[in-house]
């Protein structure tokens, strides 16, 4: 019984491991692409100011 209670505690932990490694990586995935976002938006805005073609809002 006592080991049951040790494996199951040791299985519990690489999951929370594994899942603390994919928050954090997606964490760092998310940032980047909303940095990436965010500089595609403002080069847009800057330089489509005198563009003819773009939609008239």
């Amino acid at each position: 019984m006592f080991w049951k209670i040790v494996g199951a505690l040791i299985v519990i932990w690489l999951a929370f491991t594994v899942l603390g490694f994919v928050v954090k990586g997606l964490f760092w995935l998310a940032v980047i692409g909303g940095v990436l976002f965010v500089g595609t938006a403002a080069y847009g805005a800057i330089k489509g100011k005198n563009d003819p073609k773009r939609l008239r809002s």
